[in-house]
């Protein structure tokens, strides 16, 4: 069995560990658990995911999965890929054997949509007529906001979804909870029974069913106590991951 992660709200916010976050993750490893972090934010590289969870005290080489590798996965090696995404999503459309293209006279085969902070009506522009001229429209994930230590910012969903209206288009969509990423995740760690922790119901408990797997849900991200009861309902509850672990285990 494995305990797949959710990063944002469940073991960070903006990068820093939620207290006792570190703590869980050594626990569950110590008990003989595999730990695999599943993530939608497709805007990093996923050796950048690595790099940041080992400065928390969590080492993870070879135990990330991002959105962004889902979504390349729906890339046909070759194609002409126009990316509206972060380098992760550029990163893994090249890993897969695709060209990035930024120029679309000639041409695009596909849009890929991740999260972006360069997103503008320029881009939008481009985007939308790529797929109005034929292209597939993929998105990473289509969460609307992510959760930082600021509050809820607008998340890849928000950006998929204004190109989506644009080119009048509905997009394939990789991340939690669709297949593209149970494939991704299942091709890491085999078939269940496994637990996915995570924050958002829609997301990661929608992914949880789709994986056959328990979903236990942490306070600790989007969803907070006055939103309860949520549907899927939740396997297990708590506060936080620290929490969580610490009952599973006692």
């Amino acid at each position: 069995m494995a305990w797949l992660l959710d990063l944002d709200g469940v073991v960070w916010l903006g990068g820093h560990a939620i207290a006792g976050a570190p703590e869980a993750v050594a626990r569950l490893r110590a008990a003989g658990e595999r730990v695999v972090f599943v993530t939608n934010f497709s805007m990093t590289r996923v050796a950048e995911h690595e790099e940041r969870l080992a400065a928390i005290g969590i080492p993870a080489t070879g135990d990330v999965v991002s959105s962004a590798t889902a979504a390349a996965d729906l890339v046909e090696p070759g194609e002409s890929v126009l990316v509206v995404g972060g380098p992760g999503v550029v990163e893994e459309v090249g890993k897969r054997g695709a060209r990035v293209v930024t120029d679309t006279d000639a041409g695009a085969d596909v849009v890929v949509v991740g999260l972006t902070f360069d997103f503008d009506y320029a881009v939008l522009r481009k985007a939308s007529a790529a797929v109005r001229a034929g292209a597939r429209l993929v998105g990473t994930n289509d969460d609307a906001t992510y959760p930082t230590g600021e509050g809820l910012l607008p998340g890849a969903g928000a950006l998929l979804a204004a190109v989506a209206v644009a080119s009048g288009t509905a997009a394939t969509v990789a991340g939690k909870p669709n297949q593209p990423m149970a494939d991704a995740v299942l091709a890491l760690v085999g078939p269940g029974p496994h637990t996915m922790v995570g924050d958002r119901p829609d997301t990661d408990g929608l992914f949880a069913q789709r994986l056959g797997a328990r979903f236990a849900l942490v306070l600790s991200g989007v969803t907070t106590a006055a939103q309860l009861p949520v549907l899927p309902t939740p396997d297990l509850m708590a506060a936080d991951l620290g929490a969580l672990v610490a009952a599973e285990l006692a």
